[in-house]
């Protein structure tokens, strides 16, 4: 019998490597790396963070992707979405022949024309288990390429479910990541689960927690995240928080003392571990990352350029931490920066939509600090650069 699920890859690097270096890789940022992450022409500094670009999850991800191709050349290819949060590397599975399947928001995605011939790769968020179940049904292969930082989220809040504890998440409700995890309480008879964005959010929950707060007003302003049939007088006795992997980690980490001050005021400290649990479940190179830019804007620097996919929540994280300190910029790609005009083109931290910007780059000697979130490719980051220079009049071609 053919086997039809895959984790652990194919052990072909060796054939796709070449490809990936083409798709992926940037001479110039490696330049910049091995001169201690800084390069000087001209007028003027770029200064990249220490961490950034491709995390080991997506990395991985993207090499499983580009084996599954190999390892399948005549098959039908389809993906569970987008397998990161990257227009260009998606852009580039579909060049290859993999089927991106959506779906509208609120409804389930299309399977009914996947055959058990077909190959469909899971995304590095991963799926929620209900789509999982159903793709097993079919009998189609499946190459899962969840990542392990999410994976570790998903084992701590299956065992809050099988232990009558809800989960409370730090996360965004509409993220595919954080729909997969809040699935996991489904397999258990009376899971429950509820999704906080922010502090503000975590309040609302916590006053109630304290006997503050209207039942009506929790169960409406948590109506699409929570549960089917949440009951907070019931399911806010026992609680374990956990997170999305690429929220703020300082904010995850205030939230979940929030939570469990809360639980402490309402039970006393004596039963806490009666009520409440708590467990690290931050991903290390989200948290990488958003460490090495607050030391990087911790030194002089006149801009920030953030590179990455505007739906990227740790790229929007990234951006967040950095507007807090210097003037910064979140593009999508170095297509944002046109040279001829001297415009940037950039989605402000909180915004929904691009906005134009004309004379961004200041006059005299500037210090640009660049870093990437963990969806961006090294050759995205490389061209942002050279379009960056080339809006002083400076090919970097010359000079490296």
């Amino acid at each position: 019998m053919e086997q039809t699920y895959f984790r652990r890859g194919f052990g072909l690097r060796e054939s796709i490597e070449g490809a990936l270096a083409v798709d992926y890789h940037s001479r110039l940022v490696d330049v910049i790396r091995g001169r201690g992450s800084e390069l000087s022409i001209g007028d003027l500094t770029f200064k990249l963070a220490r961490e950034f670009g491709f995390c080991y999850g997506v990395d991985r991800a993207v090499e499983y992707a580009y084996e599954t191709r190999t390892k399948f050349p005549d098959r039908r290819l389809f993906l569970v979405g987008e397998i990161i949060h990257n227009p260009h590397v998606n852009a580039k599975l579909r060049d290859m022949g993999v089927q991106c399947l959506r779906h509208p928001e609120g409804t389930d995605f299309d399977f009914t024309g996947i055959t058990p011939d077909d190959v469909v790769i899971l995304p590095a968020f991963g799926v929620t288990v209900r789509d999982f179940e159903r793709l097993r049904a079919i009998g189609c292969v499946l190459v899962d390429t969840t990542c392990g930082s999410v994976l570790n989220v998903w084992k701590r809040v299956d065992a809050y479910a099988r232990d009558g504890f809800t989960a409370v998440i730090h996360g965004k409700y509409y993220h595919e990541e954080t729909k997969a995890t809040a699935s996991q309480v489904t397999k258990y008879a009376g899971g429950r689960y509820l999704i906080v964005r922010d502090m503000a959010e975590a309040d609302a929950v916590c006053g109630y927690i304290e006997g503050r707060g209207e039942r009506a007003a929790l169960l409406k302003q948590f109506a699409e995240k929570s549960s089917a049939g949440f009951d907070p007088d019931r399911d806010l006795v026992h609680v374990g928080v956990a997170n999305q992997t690429t929220m703020l980690a300082n904010e995850s980490l205030a939230i979940a003392d929030r939570v469990r001050d809360s639980m402490a005021t309402r039970y006393g400290e004596a039963a806490l571990d009666q009520h409440f649990r708590n467990f690290d479940t931050i991903c290390s190179a989200t948290q990488d990352r958003q460490d090495a830019v607050l030391k990087l804007i911790a030194d002089p620097i006149d801009l920030m350029i953030v590179i990455g996919g505007y739906n990227s929540s740790n790229t929007t994280h990234l951006a967040a931490i950095c507007q807090e300190r210097v003037v910064t910029y979140h593009i999508e790609d170095a297509t944002c920066i046109a040279p001829e005009t001297a415009e940037i083109r950039f989605r402000p931290v909180g915004a929904r939509d691009e906005t134009r910007r004309a004379g961004w780059l200041p006059a005299g000697p500037v210090r640009i600090g660049v870093t990437a979130g963990a969806s961006t490719p090294n050759n995205k980051i490389g061209e942002t650069i050279e379009r960056i220079a080339a809006t002083r009049g400076v090919s970097l071609d010359a000079d490296l």
